[in-house]
């Protein structure tokens, strides 16, 4: 470096060497202003914030100490929340990253949940098959292996079609799904029986059974907590690489897409493989935390709560996705205790109105009103939010 370089350089900046604003913090940015991307590894980060840093820590913090303070009976809707979250972030790469419209959530679903009873369940038992490995490693891998193969299957069928007709053809899947659960007795158990669905055991430890220290409720929450990091962090970093851009272009364009070198159909049969993926393992994990099977649970309305759970969270984020999933996990909560203040709604399946017939409309219904008024979901009213209190106490 010359003598005439620090002269340029105090030139350039208007200011003496050792007194410019970078200098005075010591070598390091001003306090109170955002840090500007200089490449594009900056901008594609994970968390490129250090507010999402802090706010992700805290989150998880929160999350982690929440057994210590709440009920056993709140934990277990918690761990439903957390393992329909997998399942929504699974449709939500199909249907919102790659903009195929997928109805039959719910088989893959059933597929993952019967496979994991089916790899854990007790080989001598002469109803229902058994393979006896409990190791829950073992089926949750099997449970998303098996429906992903079967979304392979149907993949090459839904890569030709687009829109309502792809629609109409994952629809298939259900009723396919329904009857095939109801008829084959040597794996479901058969209607009105069921069976036992996959024991969370986990190096010789059963985790829905209370140990020394914790309940079941508790471990079972921690578990669906990690799962649904590992499935979020899987699912996040699919949607920034090549993968879902690629996802990306084919769901805004795919016509362009073809032009500029993406293998259209290839990339619908990828985004079909992870999304039956994530439903197998979220299928299989749900009933691990319920305990029983039933064939008649994997119908219509399952779909539709999934497609719910997308829309109302937040189409295209993995961060809708999972506010999607827990207001559908809570909401049958707040259902039920509306009997007490609406009188002509009964608590009973076997009357007319009731609260289960009130939920169905109001899937209905929550779609509707956020395709309408917030088509971004939960996710644009914290981004709505957000931007206020960034720009305040200006208004733009």
């Amino acid at each position: 470096m010359t003598a005439t370089e620090p002269r340029r350089a105090e030139a350039a900046t208007g200011s003496t060497p050792g007194t410019g604003p970078t200098a005075r913090s010591g070598g390091r940015r001003p306090r109170g202003r955002p840090a500007m991307y200089t490449t594009y590894a900056q901008d594609m980060a994970l968390l490129n914030t250090r507010g999402k840093k802090v706010g992700l820590g805290a989150l998880l913090v929160l999350a982690v100490l929440l057994p210590f303070v709440l009920q056993d009976d709140l934990l277990r809707l918690l761990a439903t929340g957390c393992v329909l979250s997998i399942g929504a972030i699974g449709l939500n790469l199909v249907t919102g990253y790659a903009g195929q419209v997928s109805l039959g959530h719910a088989f893959f679903l059933g597929v993952g949940a019967y496979t994991a009873s089916v790899v854990a369940g007790d080989p001598e038992d002469e109803e229902v098959w058994g393979l006896g490995i409990t190791f829950l490693p073992v089926w949750l891998l099997a449970a998303g292996v098996v429906a992903a193969v079967l979304g392979l299957v149907v993949a090459p069928l839904a890569s030709r079609l687009r829109g309502l007709y792809l629609a109409i053809v994952t629809l298939g899947l259900v009723f396919i799904g329904e009857h095939v659960f109801r008829e084959w007795d040597s794996l479901t158990g058969g209607v009105g029986v069921g069976r036992q669905a996959a024991e969370p055991v986990l190096f010789g430890m059963d985790l829905s059974r209370r140990s020394e220290s914790f309940s079941g409720d508790q471990q079972m929450y921690w578990l669906m907590l990690a799962m649904l990091l590992l499935f979020a962090l899987v699912g996040r970093n699919i949607a920034r690489s090549a993968m879902g851009r690629s996802f990306a272009a084919v769901r805004d364009r795919d016509i362009a897409a073809e032009i500029t070198g993406v293998d259209v159909r290839r990339v619908k049969r990828r985004a079909f493989v992870v999304s039956s993926f994530y439903a197998g393992c979220a299928g299989a994990l749900w009933y691990s935390i319920l305990g029983f099977i039933d064939p008649s649970s994997f119908g219509l309305l399952l779909s539709v709560q999934f497609i719910a759970m997308v829309l109302i969270g937040g189409v295209a984020t993995i961060s809708g996705s999972i506010m999607g999933a827990f207001f559908i996990a809570l909401l049958p909560r707040l259902t039920r205790e509306l009997p007490a203040y609406l009188p002509f709604l009964s608590s009973s399946a076997t009357d007319t109105p009731n609260v289960f017939q009130f939920e169905t409309l109001l899937y209905g219904l929550l779609i509707v009103l956020f395709l309408i008024f917030e088509p971004r979901g939960l996710y644009g009213v914290w981004i709505r939010v957000r931007n206020y209190w960034k720009a305040w106490p200006f208004s733009y």
